[in-house]
């Protein structure tokens, strides 16, 4: 084939015939085998496998932090960034950040209705930070890295999470509408739901420890959202029945001393 090329005849300005290599010096390259564009730019593939697998998000950071960074410097007109699933795995983050702040809303609004309050729905959802706290500690007790299937758990449990919180709430506004006090109505509630909490709790962590310790390859995809949903209900019962009562009688003064100011200034001429 090189001597073919060396051979190939070109017409002179004078009208006769000369081979390509008796006027032109021919080299050999290497060369890619295809060119890949993407909005009309050049695209260079860079991959890489990463053993332990839990060092990606570390080598991700030091690519973007330091790497990056170098060779934005020394090429401007060179656009690095990330593609396959990587690029998926951002895109997947974008998302559930929005569907995330979308629930929460809708949560909200769900809780405010039968509540007829705009504060105790707050009050509620106050639980939800602390299962994600659970889902991580459950992670880090297990060995196990967080994925975007551990987001999503995460995500899923501030559904779950509340289911607790609104049983204690609900049974000591019922207890204060029967005249009682805000501490009389927390401690009953705590009394009373203190079993049917705790067997929710654990009839439901039982139903996911098949999945939560699992260890085939074929659970590695989903065992993430399970540990995260597992031990985010299991930390967040003990914070419900410790932490919640006391923002209650917090929240329960603080409408009280509104009302009282709110009699006051209507009743004063």
């Amino acid at each position: 084939f090189a001597d073919d090329i060396n051979n190939l005849m070109i017409q002179t300005p004078q009208g006769g015939y000369i081979p390509l290599g008796e006027i032109a010096h021919l080299n050999k390259a290497m060369s890619p085998a295809s060119i890949v564009r993407r909005d009309g730019q050049k695209v260079v593939n860079v991959t890489a496998e990463v053993e332990p697998r839990r060092m990606i998000p570390a080598v991700i950071t030091v690519l973007r932090e330091e790497v990056f960074v170098d060779l934005q410097q020394q090429y401007p007109q060179v656009e690095l960034g990330f593609r396959g699933r990587q690029a998926s795995a951002d895109d997947t983050m974008s998302s559930m950040q929005l569907y995330g702040s979308f629930s929460l809303l809708l949560i909200y609004m769900l809780l405010a209705i039968p509540f007829r309050s705009y504060s105790q729905p707050l009050l509620v959802m106050a639980i939800i930070p602390f299962g994600a706290v659970g889902a991580i500690a459950g992670h880090l007790m297990l060995g196990e890295d967080l994925s975007i299937m551990s987001i999503m758990g995460i995500v899923a449990l501030a559904g779950v999470v509340v289911n607790d919180s609104l049983i204690l709430i609900d049974f000591a506004n019922k207890k204060r509408e029967e005249g009682l006090t805000a501490l009389q109505a927390i401690r009953q509630a705590g009394e009373r739901r203190f079993r049917p909490i705790l067997l929710t709790t654990l009839t439901t962590f039982g139903g996911l420890s098949p999945m939560v310790f699992e260890t085939s390859r074929q659970a590695q995809f989903i065992s993430p959202m399970a540990v995260s949903l597992g031990f985010g209900i299991l930390f967040t019962t003990f914070v419900c029945l410790l932490f919640l009562p006391s923002l209650y009688l917090l929240l329960s003064n603080l409408t009280d001393k509104l009302q009282s100011k709110r009699q006051l200034a209507a009743n004063t001429p």
